[in-house]
């Protein structure tokens, strides 16, 4: 290999191909090698219908379009990265090279490391290229850890692959909610103008320091007892357009006979029954009542209101331990197990509706609620169109940014979208906090009118579920 001084080279293992087929372009000017046995498996993965298929089956698709327009000469000084559409562009930053493992390199491996596994080749070839090229900084990129733990064993730098990764810290997520100084009107209520609109929707007009670091549809309020909450709706870099929140807190402006018991809470109703917000953002640790809020707030717009023709819930299917194998059933039957949630928030529901009555009547109005919610599963949702559908995807914090991506786009005109979850309790593989779908949803449409995120952070579904989410 001719490598170019002052350049890194970074060897990739095959799981951030099969993690990331865009990969290839995300290293700007320095050099990739990848080893003969990640092509092999690449190819061993491509089968199937699965995420990691399609992965495998793109990266093949970037590398063959590298390789086809390559001649022999460039397969063994490397090929230039640029030479590829990414994305419908060439990205001009992308000044490296690709290398292929074209010779058998000489195994430096300990006895106690079969050279048979694919890790291990990986590792041996790794080796080999750093003692060929001492004057280099070889680094091996992979997701698994234990294969980075083994690199560091044998002096070979490893790093994870941090370009999916939206936040360093999971603690630096946007919130939605800002609590504001109590010097507030002091210092922004100047030239300050207000009006109601023909609703009796209440509006402020400020200008402050504070303004330009909001974002739309941010949640403000004040730490006083005067119950200040309010709603950003518009802003430019001097002035910003607040709403009046209103105010679910009693049970004469409950929804669905659920009343917000915190300021959180609230915030998550106005944004959940506002028609012009498209897409929804709930984040918390259990009990915070993130999918009791979700279900009343499409029960009340779908079957009061009828601004929706039904509401489809959806989820991951993780287990938390051991699979029980396969279940029998319809698409909806083969759900209802992972839906344990909703049952046992509309049973809730049901209850704040029926007060009072007996137990054939909350039989046949749970029966009604229920023609009125549809389960899905995340398996079929490609290709799909949903219009004027009320869509809660719960568990959203195991999903990658791509999955996000393909369940999103399903929504058609008239739909609203809410994803649920709690990034502390991350159950697929290769994900973290800083690196789910839902904290990259959340992060990307922050600032986009049609969009809310709130974080939930008062447990209230009983004293021992909000001390055991703080405690354990």
């Amino acid at each position: 290999m001719n490598l170019l001084p002052g350049k890194k080279l970074f060897v990739l293992d095959t799981n951030v191909l099969i993690h990331d087929p865009a990969s290839l372009f995300r290293f700007q000017e320095h050099d990739l090698f990848i080893p003969m046995i990640v092509l092999e498996e690449l190819d061993l993965s491509k089968k199937g219908l699965s995420d990691v298929a399609r992965n495998a089956r793109q990266s093949s698709r970037f590398l063959d379009e590298l390789v086809r327009n390559a001649d022999v000469s460039d397969i063994r000084n490397g090929i230039p990265l640029s030479q590829i559409e990414y994305a419908g562009r060439i990205d001009e930053n992308s000044t490296g090279r690709l290398f292929f493992q074209v010779n058998r390199l000489a195994s430096d491996l300990p006895e106690s490391m079969p050279g048979n596994l694919a890790d291990n080749s990986i590792l041996a070839t790794t080796l080999a290229i750093q003692h060929q090229h001492p004057e280099m900084q070889i680094v091996l990129v992979s997701k698994d850890i234990n294969m980075r733990i083994k690199a560091s064993v044998l002096g070979i730098i490893a790093e994870d692959y941090h370009n999916d990764q939206v936040l360093d810290d999971v603690n630096l997520l946007y919130s939605g909610i800002q609590e504001l100084p109590l010097d507030f009107w002091i210092t922004h209520g100047k030239n300050m103008d207000s009006w109601k609109d023909a609703t009796g929707r209440t509006f402020y007009r400020v200008m402050g320091p504070l303004v330009r670091d909001w974002f739309i549809n941010q949640c403000l309020y004040l730490p006083d007892d005067a119950g200040f909450e309010a709603i950003v709706r518009s802003k430019d870099q001097q002035a910003a357009v607040i709403e009046l929140a209103r105010d679910f807190h009693s049970p004469q402006h409950s929804v669905w006979g659920v009343q917000a018991r915190n300021r959180e809470q609230n915030f998550a109703l106005n944004m959940l029954m506002d028609p012009d917000i498209d897409f929804v953002t709930l984040l918390g640790t259990a009990g915070t009542g993130k999918t009791l809020l979700a279900l009343a707030s499409g029960l009340t717009l779908s079957m009061e209101h009828k601004a929706y023709r039904e509401i489809i819930m959806t989820r991951e299917t993780i287990p938390i331990g051991e699979d029980i194998g396969f279940l029998p059933g319809t698409e909806e039957e083969k759900m209802n197990p992972w839906m344990g949630a909703l049952m046992d928030n509309l049973e809730l529901l049901n209850s704040h509706e029926n007060q009072g009555a007996n137990s054939w009547e909350r039989q046949a109005t749970n029966q009604v609620l229920m023609s009125k919610v549809t389960v899905r599963s995340l398996n079929f949702m490609r290709g799909r169109t949903f219009l004027n559908r009320f869509i809660i995807l719960d568990e959203a914090q195991n999903l990658t940014s791509k999955q996000m991506k393909t369940l999103i786009t399903r929504a058609g005109p008239g739909s609203k979208i809410i994803c649920l979850g709690d990034i502390a309790q991350i159950d697929t593989p290769y994900l973290t906090g800083t690196t789910s779908g839902l904290t990259y949803v959340v992060d990307r449409f922050k600032n986009w009118p049609h969009a809310a995120h709130i974080t939930l952070k008062r447990g209230e579904r009983s004293r021992l579920s909000d001390f055991a989410a703080n405690a354990l």
